[in-house]
């Protein structure tokens, strides 16, 4: 008995040794595989948005071995019907753009699967799981995935470490993009939300190339009467043509800036024209003097009708600006009209010694005429203004100082303060110390929250030396303090930078900002921002 109760346990011994064996010919020690969803919009009108990265090691990697499916869930995705394909890539560099298709497929559900025969090479190589979105999906939908398992195929598999700082993706619009309408780039964002709800954005038309001023630039139009769902057809509303002789690549006119007068709903759009000066920039090829012929002209075009019409250009060069300034100009991005009435833009200007200022332009009479301010501050640029209390606007502003000292604790935006239409100005505690910068235009707006009064939202690339991670930020206390937890990131990889907001109503804040020679649009939540 007792002989055969050991060749029973032994027999069980043997038994549990080759079903562990056999389980561990299954899981592959030698591979590592790590995902995580990205920091980047899912938009509409592109095919192929990144939301999951899986990076795959293989440092021992067995002979013939090659991926044969990954498993994915999208089970906490908001509405799985929205995305219309999935495509996995690989690429052995860390570049997706130059990455190659493994498999598509359209079957898509909580749980789905992509098999492939992608062969794997030893050290890292990497995967993407993108997808297409349908036309007119849920603006404030996310998209979740998560990578739940990978089968080889010597039948192995290999636990994920799907990183736990990846969260789910917003989705976005792509407003315009590179190539569309027979434009190489899309730049300079402004947006605006009249008074009937209707959202206007204006951008740079770059037909040629990226480059600024002096170029073949017209400024673009785009009108959305709900909310940002869907977008009309893009309209030219400045164009200088050839004038005088010149051709359009000697008349470009860009860098918008919009505003919406709310005592009458009129539109005003401003921008900086360039006559002349073939294969120079602007910003050093304007001289003093008032003429077209040697210097930048301030021009303004008006919509009276909501967007739908618009005026000829306006000139205003001869009653703004002092005829000893190198330069003078709007914004770019966005205006405001004050509690009184009062139309305001931010400007800039260099002066007789080619320094740069910012300041406003502002009309007290509906945009019949236009006063200009004080410079607020030497070596700043582009701005934007908001008012935030009776009287009192504040300059949010671009510092040039930044170049020199990017990785400066002080490399951030300048901010002023006025109390009496930019006759004077006076540096706010938190210039240049709370809101970082890599030396990049930046967008501020004001909102009026029914209990907790004037909260401020801002835009900008959140770095200090590239133009990446496009952050939205809040404010409880005029500007003072910036929260942690009350900031949303939107776009992690490196962009133009530049971007602007707009109050689209009490529930919804819009943002249009720069992708590469690319145009984005999204639809956030107050509330998430808020945190009530």
């Amino acid at each position: 008995m007792n002989l055969i109760r050991l060749m029973s346990k032994l027999s069980l011994s043997v038994l549990l040794i080759l079903l562990a064996l056999s389980c561990s010919s299954k899981k592959n020690n030698t591979i590592e595989v790590k995902a995580h969803q990205p920091v980047l919009p899912v938009l509409v009108g592109k095919d192929n948005n990144q939301v999951l990265k899986v990076e795959i090691n293989a440092p021992e990697l067995p002979s013939d071995v090659y991926v044969e499916e990954f498993e994915f869930s999208l089970e906490e995705t908001t509405n799985i019907r929205d995305l219309v394909e999935a495509t996995l890539f690989y690429n052995r560099e860390d570049d997706f753009e130059k990455a190659s298709v493994v498999q598509k497929t359209k079957d898509l559900s909580e749980s789905f699967s992509i098999r492939g025969t992608q062969p794997l090479n030893e050290g890292k190589q990497y995967f993407w799981l993108a997808v297409g979105v349908k036309e007119q999906p849920d603006l404030l939908g996310k998209i979740d995935v998560q990578l739940l398992n990978v089968l080889f195929s010597d039948g192995s598999q290999v636990a994920v470490q799907m990183e736990a700082v990846s969260q789910p993706q917003r989705l976005g619009i792509a407003l315009r993009q590179q190539g569309q309408d027979g434009v190489d780039t899309y730049r300079i964002p402004g947006m605006a939300t009249t008074n009937n709800g209707t959202l206007i954005a204006v951008y740079d038309n770059r037909y040629n190339d990226p480059v600024d001023l002096q170029e073949n630039i017209d400024v673009g139009m785009s009108r959305s009467t709900d909310g940002g769902v869907t977008w009309e057809p893009m309209k030219v509303i400045m164009d200088m043509g050839e004038f005088n002789g010149l051709p359009e690549d000697q008349n470009g006119i860009g860098d918008p800036a919009v505003l919406v007068d709310r005592s009458t709903n009129t539109i005003w759009v401003a921008a900086l024209w360039l006559h002349g000066y073939p294969g120079e920039r602007a910003w050093n090829a304007s001289q003093p003097g008032l003429s077209e012929e040697k210097t930048g002209q301030f021009m303004l075009v008006k919509s009276e009708d909501d967007g739908l019409t618009w005026s000829s250009p306006i000139n205003i060069t001869e009653t703004t600006k002092d005829p000893e300034w190198q330069l003078f100009f709007n914004g770019p991005g966005a205006g405001i009209t004050m509690d009184n009435g009062t139309l305001v833009f931010p400007a800039q200007f260099k002066d007789k010694d080619r320094i740069p200022h910012s300041t406003v332009i502002y009309s007290e009479d509906g945009g019949e005429s236009w006063k200009v301010g004080t410079g607020a501050k030497s070596e700043t640029t582009e701005a934007q203004v908001v008012q935030i209390s009776k009287g009192t606007l504040m300059l949010n502003m671009r510092d040039d100082r930044n170049r020199a000292t990017r990785r400066d604790s002080l490399n951030g935006r300048s901010v002023a303060i006025s109390r009496d239409m930019g006759k004077t100005w006076v540096e706010h505690p938190t210039s240049r110390k709370a809101l970082i910068e890599p030396n990049c235009m930046a967008s501020i707006v004001s909102y009026d929250h029914p209990e907790q009064g004037k909260i401020l939202f801002f835009s900008n690339p959140d770095s200090k030396t590239r133009r990446n991670h496009i952050t939205i930020k809040t404010s409880f206390d005029l500007g003072m303090s910036w929260p942690e937890s009350n900031q949303i990131e939107l776009y992690a990889d490196d962009t133009y930078g530049y971007s602007c907001l707009s109050i689209i109503d009490d529930n919804y804040l819009g943002i249009l900002y720069e992708g590469k020679k690319e145009l984005y649009f999204q639809k956030i939540p107050l509330n998430e921002l808020i945190g009530f």
